[in-house]
């Protein structure tokens, strides 16, 4: 299944007792459906405040529904910033997590002086001024396979901190900056802490080369701030080319504050 989220309301993706989680409630919409208790596993777990645009999950299931009628059923037993958006079958060699080859997020940073209203919970405002090219400059030291230990939270149950990061862009649209970010894998805060330590470089406080020197520390003490989770968003996953999986709707993008009303 494809599954889309706006994770504000939520105490993250992993279900936990007594709390809100995205994983909950479509594991009750889903057991509605199937009629008998269902367990997902996701490509990857969000963080509280995280938003989904194409996460991936697999479940086993004697029922037998048509495509149409999971993504139809489920979603009427679903809260509205929760949505399925295909379901298909797929033979036992499927893993949502473990077959997954490569991961992309964007992070939304929206800047200028004054925050945001209407995004608030959608975008994370920075309002020192960025200067996006710093930020690329400081991205280029990232590609590449590195050991992300400076890059990764101290609580990060990974057995390795070793990651691939294929691609990291930096762009502007006015008030609004993308960071897109795509790897084999990523750690636990291994995206927040990178646009943390991009923001900083972009508002003049440090230089482009010091997001290789926190690389070289290998010590999370030494890294920079850990951004805020609301502007971040799980793309999309890849898969092997025999699922021909549906792909999730264009990232997000904002109306631009240098436009003109019409």
């Amino acid at each position: 299944m494809g599954v889309e989220y706006d994770g504000s309301p939520y105490c993250g993706w992993q279900i936990q007792d007594g709390t809100r989680t995205v994983q909950g409630y479509l594991e009750k919409a889903l057991s509605k459906v199937a009629n008998h208790p269902v367990r997902v596993i996701c490509a990857g777990r969000t963080d509280t405040g995280v938003h989904g645009m194409g996460q991936v999950v697999h479940f086993d299931t004697p029922a037998e529904r048509s495509s149409y009628s999971w993504v139809s059923g489920t979603n009427a037993n679903l809260p509205d910033s929760i949505s399925v958006t295909w379901a298909q079958l797929v033979d036992d060699k499927f893993h949502a997590r473990f077959g997954a080859r490569r991961r992309y997020y964007r992070y939304v940073i929206f800047n200028r002086s004054v925050r945001p209203g209407c995004l608030a919970k959608h975008v994370v405002w920075e309002y020192r001024p960025l200067d996006e090219g710093r930020m690329e400059s400081a991205a280029r030291h990232l590609l590449g396979e590195h050991d992300f230990s400076s890059y990764r939270a101290q609580a990060c149950q990974a057995r390795s901190p070793v990651r691939t990061i294929h691609r990291l862009d930096v762009t502007r649209d006015g008030a609004f900056v993308y960071i897109d970010l795509e790897a084999n894998a990523f750690l636990h805060h291994m995206v927040r802490n990178i646009a943390g330590v991009l923001m900083t470089i972009g508002a003049g406080e440090k230089e482009p080369h010091w997001a290789q020197e926190i690389l070289q520390f290998k010590d999370r003490t030494q890294g920079g701030i850990t951004a805020p989770p609301y502007g971040l968003y799980f793309m999309r996953i890849d898969y092997d080319d025999e699922y021909d999986l549906p792909k999730p709707a264009q990232a997000p993008m904002f109306w631009s504050m240098t436009q003109e009303l019409v």
